[in-house]
């Protein structure tokens, strides 16, 4: 049996969910798995490999065939205070780079992030994305970043990430699909953290833009809320309050499943999501997608499902989701099944077989 360290220095949701599916998916292996909690993110991403290098050395001068660790871990820096592990066969996987992060007012700017994100991706033997948006703003940005460097850097440093990196979804558990009770309204959901770079701005002018055209629907609006929080959702609260039926965080995940299988349509506003597993998620429980036309959203559905985006014009992207949702509840009014598209290639059992031949050859040394 295959020994494998498997790391994550930032567990947030995302990251346990396809943590603990390759634990329960990819078996015939002895899994031992550090996380650090999803907080601080500045110190984490800078500070994890000190954080286990001195908490956790036991675990970590054991032997391994593999490591997998999640792009916030600064591997380059574990290895170098943990020599044992120098040699050991890695696979870094990014859920997200931190080059294609949009900012805001509220954030400083810092380097150091996408440092480790490069540094980790070279000391990696493989370096695999959830998205071929997630790739390909990572390369490119690695890219920008060496222009801009003091000292002029290598191009193969590029070349060379292009080659040694891959594209792998986080699989969705099947269990979603589950089938429930369609409301007797036209049901959205909008379920997505409650930040700004999720754009709950589109989200009040797209329910704006329904309310003028007449539409009648209930609205979920489901995620993790914060300490700040955009003011959009208390106008969303006030404005809509007869049209809601659940507004904040579903703790449990049989209750929020259940919601999903109630939707009709799954909304997405996102300035950014490198996968948009919420939304797949949704899907595999019987929602209609209606998504902008931007980020990892056509790695995954076809054009019908996505309205054209407008970055810099909320207003104008706000009515061609508009346009889009009212084709959807004509539909609906006239009885039509909702065209929900089928993403069963995204479930476990058929990315499975992706993850263990990757696995096999990276401890192989077969790199693809």
């Amino acid at each position: 049996m295959k020994r494998v360290l498997l790391l994550s220095a930032y567990d947030a949701k995302s990251h346990q969910y396809w943590r603990k599916g390759l634990e329960e998916n990819v078996t015939g292996i002895d899994w031992t798995v550090l996380t650090l909690p999803a907080r601080y993110f500045s110190w984490r991403i800078r500070g994890n490999s000190l954080s286990w290098a001195y908490s956790e050395r036991d675990t970590l001068v054991k032997p391994y065939d593999l490591i997998i660790a999640t792009s916030v871990v600064d591997v380059a820096t574990l290895k170098g205070i943990v020599p044992q592990l120098a040699s050991v066969p890695t696979i870094v996987y990014f859920h997200e780079n931190q080059f294609a992060y949009p900012t805001s007012k509220q954030q400083h700017h810092s380097l150091e992030p996408q440092m480790v994100n490069l540094y980790s991706a070279l000391a990696a033997t493989q370096v695999v994305f959830n998205s071929h948006y997630n790739r390909s703003t990572f390369l490119a940005g690695v890219s920008s970043l060496l222009k801009r460097l003091p000292e002029k850097l290598p191009r193969e440093i590029v070349a060379q990430l292009t080659e040694q990196s891959s594209v792998i979804p986080v699989p969705i558990v099947p269990l979603v699909c589950a089938s429930t009770q369609k409301s007797k309204v036209f049901t959205l959901l909008w379920n997505h953290r409650w930040e700004y770079d999720k754009g709950p701005d589109r989200l009040l002018l797209l329910l704006r833009h329904l309310k003028r055209n007449g539409v009648e629907f209930s609205l979920h609006i489901l995620g993790e809320s914060f300490r700040q929080c955009p003011e959009s959702f208390s106008i969303i609260e006030h404005e809509f309050k007869s049209n809601l039926v659940s507004f904040g965080y579903v703790e449990s995940k049989d209750d929020y499943l259940k919601l999903l299988g109630q939707c009709d349509v799954v909304l997405s506003t996102s300035l950014h999501d490198f996968q948009g597993l919420s939304v797949l998620e949704a899907v595999a429980a019987g929602c209609v997608p209606v998504l902008p036309n931007r980020l990892a959203y056509p790695d995954y559905f076809e054009q019908e499902y996505l309205y054209d985006s407008y970055l810099d014009d909320p207003e104008k992207e706000s009515q061609a989701m508009a346009g889009q949702m009212l084709v959807l509840y004509q539909q609906w009014l006239a009885g039509e099944a909702l065209p929900v598209p089928s993403i069963e290639r995204l479930f476990w059992p058929s990315c499975k077989k992706d993850y263990e031949r990757l696995m096999n050859d990276v401890m192989s040394s077969k790199v693809p």
